[in-house]
């Protein structure tokens, strides 16, 4: 027990002092934090409004298009002709041509602009034509407009969890989201920090400095020291990580919610002065998006799905560790890796593509059995976290993961005390098979 203290302490210290490690370690959550506040901002606060021009030839749209923030209209009388020569020189980004007959041919209309207008741009012109032509053909059929007013209604819905605590508002977008993550950082971590252990291996094997550690230590307490060391590693960082990026998330989540709550302000006051009724929520306050942001998230259970992410992460890192140590220790260059990485990165490849499948049916059948199987349930489970799981589930789920890590590390350990020292052989599967075999 001592021999692996020592190998885990070896393993752990060199790569912690690393200044990559640090600098990733304080720069990772910094960027991950500024990448989404720099979007959010930006998406909130830059609103470019395109001026489009207007030829009405059927005279049943003028004063009838609304101007809004991304789209404002300015009706012209000329002629096609007219009007096409002269847009060049004016400011407008769009000339929309709307001809007499356009009720009947709704098809007719077409949209001019000094290059390709954009796809966003298109559907706008084309929504507002659709919507004033329907109102014109249900006005034709006795429908009057204050009836079309009162028919549109906009449904926001509120998610309640009923359990034997009681009810509990829950967050869909919010559980998609926290999961989606949890099983990305999951998928990421086991092929960065599985690999840094196969190249380990590999480097010292082909430098034959494993030769001198193995004259005081075993092979599979060498395997296990490293495969333990470089998890700790990752588990530090990622501790570190979620007190930085909580941290940082604080403070930005701080800034926004004061100039969002700024800016609602003044659009109520604005919309006030205008006696434009507010109907984003009852009572007539603005939303403040960065609060049902964290609203949102604070209506999961954030201690389980931490606990559980750590769990997992351990769990998924050591069950594919050990296999990335058993390639390591059976090659002799990295080249050689490429045969045997298959086999082991393809059920990784799969549960982050069922994860989507997952996201749509946290509850199905495809569902269950990924987060059963040890192979898939890191990932899959981590997905299914959010939206509540039974947790029977849930300790199967963990107890068949301990036993497929138990499981890989004896294979892997079978390989490695006999690869660790094999030189010069190109080694094929049926060799590997030979090796676990091997008394």
């Amino acid at each position: 027990m001592r021999n692996i203290f020592l190998v885990i302490r070896r393993e752990y210290l060199v790569r912690v002092k690393k200044k990559s490690f640090l600098v990733m370690t304080v720069l990772g959550p910094l960027l991950f934090v500024a990448f989404y506040a720099t979007v959010f901002w930006v998406a909130m606060g830059s609103v470019d409004t395109k001026t489009v021009q207007v030829l009405d030839e059927s005279g049943l749209f003028r004063n009838k298009f609304k101007d809004s923030e991304t789209l404002k209209f300015n009706f012209i009388d000329k002629s096609i002709d007219s009007a096409k020569a002269a847009f060049p020189t004016s400011d407008a980004n769009a000339l929309v041509y709307i001809p007499s007959n356009v009720i009947k041919a709704p098809k007719s209309v077409r949209i001019y602009a000094a290059k390709n207008v954009s796809l966003d741009l298109k559907s706008d012109i084309e929504k507002v034509i659709e919507k004033e032509i329907e109102d014109i053909k249900l006005a034709e059929a006795g429908i009057t407009h204050k009836i079309l007013e009162d028919s549109r209604v906009n449904v926001s819905s509120e998610t309640i969890s009923l359990s034997p605590e009681g009810e509990k508002t829950s967050s869909s977008g919010a559980a998609t989201v926290i999961g989606g993550i949890c099983a990305f950082l999951i998928y990421m971590s086991v092929f960065i920090y599985g690999t840094q252990v196969m190249r380990g291996i590999t480097e010292e094997k082909t430098s034959r400095i494993v030769e001198v550690i193995i004259s005081s230590v075993k092979p599979f307490q060498l395997m296990l020291g490293k495969i333990i060391g470089v998890a700790l590693v990752g588990l530090t960082q990622f501790i570190l990580w979620i007190l930085l990026t909580t941290a940082f998330t604080s403070a930005t989540s701080a800034v926004l919610s004061n100039g969002i709550s700024k800016e609602s302000a003044a659009v109520a006051k604005e919309m006030q002065k205008a006696q434009i009724p507010n109907q984003g929520v009852p009572g007539g306050h603005v939303d403040n998006p960065v609060a049902e942001v964290l609203g949102a998230v604070a209506s999961l259970n954030i201690p389980l799905i931490i606990g559980c992410f750590l769990f997992y992460y351990l769990g998924g890192y050591l069950l594919y560790s050990a296999l990335f140590g058993a390639v390591g220790a059976a090659v002799d260059n990295d080249a050689d890796t490429q045969q045997f990485m298959l086999p082991i990165t393809l059920p990784i490849i799969f549960s982050f593509v069922f994860a989507q499948f997952v996201l749509r049916d946290p509850d199905g059948t495809l569902a269950f059995w990924t987060s059963i199987i040890p192979f898939t349930s890191p990932i899959i489970m981590m997905v299914r976290i959010p939206f509540g799981v039974p947790a029977w589930e849930l300790v199967l789920s963990m107890v068949l993961l301990v036993l497929g890590f138990m499981g890989t590390t004896w294979i892997a350990a079978r390989i490695y005390r006999v690869g660790i020292l094999m030189y010069g052989k190109k080694v094929s599967y049926k060799e590997l098979v030979k090796w676990i075999f091997y008394k």
